[in-house]
């Protein structure tokens, strides 16, 4: 899988790099093309270059297959392509495409590729006639430019991606519902998963039956996303730079775009650079929880981070085991989650580092944009046009791995499980 998501970097950056694909006509440097080329495909939204005016129509729609293709998965492409071509899958595809659809059956790969489509099609194509009408009736827009908008913005909020086709991105429709709310709402769709809208489309009359991993996502989005709205809204309310001189429902209609993209969208409809100091830590954390497995979001996933969570809360109560939902979680599962969480946190650690030594910038924004590059959301502190070569090849391995890395691990822990014939003796170092 690593390597089908690198081959598709390598020819979005060849095809960014023509002089066909930049407004000016010249080759794009090879820094930037291969930078943008990540960021489409890993579905994270951080620039180099203004999408709005540095790319032509030709590069804005290689950046938007881009976006598309890294977002429904390259394996389940892969997957869908062959059911289509030959009509039959051999045993290593299926597995592979188990392996990024977190399929508990092998029986259900065949169906999986059409069915995801079908629901990518499905929700692209509803807010993409919503933001098309929105601009075609509002922003002066032909019936060309309109649709070109609202399907650009539709495949790009739907896949979590945040690229937008302004320079300030949704600052000029920040108080424009019926453009921030479709893309909000795509946005948490498309972050929720696909196991997770499968699930809910079986079982919708039947809550009682529904799994761990669909209560615990559902629930997880709820509590983020109402603790990002409140806190934004809460350290950005007298911000005469982002939120003190709108008016009340543009304010509140800010807070919710505040809340709900850094759940790895990326789009932003306030100057991410105006914001409070203490802002960028509370965004920090709810872009590396990101959204739900097996989806368009990035992060090390909310299942993840309550299972941690869950994990803790045994562990103080003296419980030898983890339950949730009155079903008990396996300790192999448990070991995964921190294993992701404590290599993610390592990833994060390490590209901060190498981008404070090579550049001047602070902590703080260099940590956001750290955190911004591994969990693919693309909200930027300004910084990332400036950090150099080193810089941006940090954030491009961050960008990487942050996009297939948690998928790779993950999946190389659960085939990797050995179970041994035999328990050594106990011992117990001190802890704490």
């Amino acid at each position: 899988m690593p390597l089908a998501f690198l081959v598709v970097m390598a020819i979005g950056t060849v095809l960014l790099a023509m002089p066909f694909a930049a407004q000016d006509g010249r080759p794009t440097p090879l820094i930037d093309a291969a930078f943008t080329a990540v960021s489409a495909t890993s579905v994270t939204g951080l620039i180099t270059l203004d999408t709005a005016t540095h790319w032509s129509r030709a590069g804005q729609v290689i950046i938007l297959v881009l976006i598309q293709v890294g977002g429904f998965g390259v394996m389940a492409l892969a997957t869908l392509l062959s059911v289509a071509v030959t009509g039959r899958l051999r045993l290593q595809a299926s597995l592979a495409a188990q392996t990024e659809s977190h399929s508990q059956h092998l029986a259900d790969v065949r169906r999986i590729p059409l069915r995801v489509a079908l629901a990518v099609i499905s929700v692209e194509a509803v807010v993409a006639l919503m933001l098309t009408l929105r601009f075609r009736a509002t922003y002066d827009s032909t019936w060309s430019e309109a649709i070109w908008q609202g399907v650009f913005h539709a495949i790009s909020a739907f896949n979590n991606a945040g690229f937008g086709l302004a320079t300030d991105n949704l600052v000029s429709f920040v108080g424009d519902p019926l453009i921030i709310v479709p893309l909000c709402l795509a946005v948490i769709i498309g972050g929720l998963g696909f196991p997770v809208l499968a699930e809910l489309r079986r079982r919708l009359r039947r809550p009682r039956d529904w799994s761990v991993h669909l209560r615990v996502t559902l629930a997880g989005t709820g509590i983020l996303l109402v603790a990002g709205v409140a806190s934004f809204a809460l350290l950005e309310w007298s911000n005469p730079e982002t939120l003190e001189p709108l008016d009340l429902p543009t304010k509140v209609l800010a807070s919710i775009t505040g809340g709900v993209m850094p759940r790895t969208a990326g789009f932003n409809s306030v100057d991410v650079t105006a914001l409070n100091p203490e802002t960028y830590p509370v965004q920090n954390v709810l872009m590396f929880i990101g959204g739900g497995s097996a989806g368009t979001a990035g992060g090390i996933k909310i299942t993840t981070f309550f299972l941690l969570a869950f994990m803790i809360w045994s562990e103080i109560r003296g419980e030898t085991e983890t339950v949730v939902g009155h079903r008990r979680i396996a300790s192999a599962t448990q070991r995964q989650a921190m294993t992701i969480s404590l290599l993610a946190l390592g990833v994060v650690a390490v590209g901060t580092l190498v981008i404070m030594v090579t550049t001047d910038h602070g902590l703080n924004a260099v940590l956001f944009e750290t955190v911004s590059a591994f969990a693919t959301v693309g909200l930027s502190a300004g910084i990332t046009p400036t950090v150099g070569v080193p810089g941006k090849i940090t954030l491009m391995v961050l960008m990487f791995v942050g996009r297939v890395g948690t998928i790779t691990v993950g999946s190389a822990l659960a085939l990797k499980t050995v179970h041994r014939l035999y328990r050594l003796p106990e011992e117990r170092p001190i802890v704490g």
